[in-house]
């Protein structure tokens, strides 16, 4: 077999950074005029159902009992629990920002690791990193202030932190699974799962309540068909051909650049502000992103009883 080319990872890596930078600004468009349980509900079943529909018509779509319990459950998290809840947060926080604390996920991702039977204590470097990224989003959200002096709206912060800890738990499962099912298969039952369990949150969050598709603009439909072509098919399929053709530690870089990317485009199409701490902060959240992906990807003595973990992976705006 031989290995693709350069140009190859050059424009694979190049989608992964734009596409899921991107899908921040497109949640946030989206939500303008689409309720966001409803819209982040309907985005993923059309996804699966394109992807279940793919793969049936090229290869099979052969699931076991097992496999349909486990993705449902892993879908319910990292979906509902996770994209769900950053789809309501964008309707209050600006997209950029949004990026910016998801950018703590690896930090939920060690604690959650941590805290799960037979998990395993992160390093004294990785703990520092712990604490600098959250003193980044500390400052970030500046919980000491309000909206109108600067800071964010806190229900939406402790949104977008919930949803990075339903992410982290929905990972760690979902990599401890008994016979799995493979990527792809896996990736359409999970959103098919975690679409139908984030359209009875939109039932119950009341988003279904007189709701009328004439209501919603132009830009917002660009916004959801975006998500659903783009952020998820082309993004996905990417990064599984990505954690197949290279290493996990490579395509993770997308975790330090995607935020960045959706700070420019919050900034160039939707005039969000740039402030000066938002900058500083951004550098502290990346740089302690930065030391706990080094220590993941970094192998250790068995004598030290600690095991080589891949680095965390962080949601796509997802």
């Amino acid at each position: 077999m031989t290995s693709p080319s350069r140009t190859a990872f050059v424009l694979a890596f190049a989608t992964i950074y734009l596409v899921w930078g991107s899908t921040y600004l497109g949640i946030r468009v989206a939500v303008e005029t689409l309720p966001p349980f409803l819209m982040a509900g309907a985005r993923f079943l059309v996804a699966g159902g394109l992807l279940a529909g793919w793969l049936a018509g090229s290869r099979g779509f052969r699931v076991t009992a097992r496999q349909w319990r486990d993705n449902a459950v892993v879908g319910t998290f990292l979906l509902l629990g996770g994209n769900g809840l950053v789809a309501w947060a964008e309707q209050y926080i600006p997209s950029g920002l949004t990026a910016l604390i998801i950018g703590s996920q690896p930090l939920m991702m060690v604690l959650t690791e941590w805290a799960w039977r037979g998990g395993h204590r992160p390093t004294l470097l990785t703990g520092v990193g712990l604490l600098l990224g959250f003193a980044g989003v500390a400052w970030l959200a500046a919980p000491w202030e309000n909206a109108a002096a600067g800071g964010l709206n806190r229900g939406g912060v402790i949104a977008i932190l919930a949803g990075c800890m339903f992410w982290a738990f929905g990972s760690i499962y979902g990599r401890r699974v008994r016979a799995p099912a493979e990527p792809l298969t896996a990736s359409a039952l999970q959103m098919l799962c975690g679409g139908m369990a984030l359209m009875l949150a939109a039932w119950a969050h009341g988003d279904l309540t007189g709701f009328s598709p004439a209501t919603i603009s132009g830009r917002s439909w660009l916004a959801f068909a975006y998500l659903i072509a783009v952020g998820s098919l082309v993004g996905f399929s990417t990064f599984v051909w990505l954690m197949k053709n290279s290493t996990p530690a490579r395509v993770s870089t997308y975790a330090y650049v995607n935020p960045i990317v959706a700070v420019f485009l919050g900034w160039l199409i939707l005039g969000e502000p740039v402030t000066t701490r938002t900058l500083a902060a951004a550098a502290v959240i990346v740089v302690s992103v930065a030391i706990i992906t080094t220590q993941h990807s970094r192998p250790s003595p068995p004598s030290q009883g600690r095991l080589m973990l891949e680095p965390a992976k962080v949601p796509e705006g997802a």
